[in-house]
């Protein structure tokens, strides 16, 4: 019906294909993509001889591929030079190069649900209870099969109240007092401490990438979203006070 099928629309499905399809020599491809680009196309056309096309709801949907095909344009063009090996290179000699490594602890925790229970188990271990195997009978943890091990973790892998009384015990010591977050109640125990070694940049390359992608992709969106007008409406549909934008909601009452 005079549409067009163009090598390049080729190319882009095979380019969608799973790996070892990709592979395979472009003349047995071929016949196969061109009947399924073909199909596509055939398909359209009777949904739109039908009238589906003026169909709100297709439309809506149709809209929405739009931007988001014009969403990944602006990012690809925008953020996409930002990204450069040489870019990431810089990042990488920023963070990491030259500087020593974080220090990093290995410890094991006994969780449980109440302070009562929590004393009562480092009262057991400082007269020479085993702590993995209190672990083991008493934390609510799930690994407590593995006698509450945590592994080796840096500072910021843990929350702040668990994090700052663990960096601060040396290899063997318990917290002589529980130690209280939203999980419950610790008791922990260091194994041992060292300084992690930086990663090499080949190690830290896809991580920093995706940082940097992240970090450009929150300015732009920010930059965006400074260039529009924007009206908030509450979930009922009713026009918001004044105030609503600027106050936390209220915490309702017990």
């Amino acid at each position: 019906n005079g549409a067009e099928i163009h090598f390049s629309d080729l190319q882009e499905a095979m380019q969608g294909l799973p790996t070892q399809y990709r592979s395979m020599p472009q003349q047995t491809l071929y016949p196969a993509l061109i009947d399924e680009l073909v199909n596509r196309l055939a398909v359209a056309a009777m949904a739109r001889k039908q009238g589906l096309d003026k169909d709100p709801e297709v439309q809506r949907q149709m809209a929405r591929a739009q931007d988001d095909a014009l969403q990944s344009a602006l990012f690809h063009r925008e953020i996409g030079p930002l990204v450069s090996d040489e870019a990431v290179r810089a990042r990488y000699d920023h963070d990491f190069a030259g500087k020593p490594g974080e220090p990093e602890v290995h410890a094991r925790h006994i969780l449980v649900a109440n302070e009562a229970d929590a004393v009562a188990i480092i009262a057991e271990l400082q007269k020479g209870g085993d702590f993995a195997a209190v672990a083991k009978a008493r934390s609510s943890d799930p690994g407590a099969a593995q006698g509450g091990d945590l592994g080796w973790f840096k500072k910021d892998d843990m929350l702040p109240e668990f994090a700052d009384v663990a960096f601060a015990l040396q290899p063997g010591q318990i917290s002589e007092k529980p130690v209280h977050t939203r999980y419950g109640w610790h008791v922990i125990k260091v194994e041992e401490r060292r300084t992690s070694t930086p990663p090499s940049f080949e190690q830290a390359r896809d991580e920093l990438r995706n940082q940097m992608v992240q970090e450009d992709i929150r300015k732009l969106v920010a930059g965006a979203r400074a260039g529009v007008k924007i009206e908030k409406y509450n979930i009922d549909g009713s026009a918001p006070r004044p105030t609503d934008s600027a106050e936390p909601p209220a915490a309702p009452e017990k």
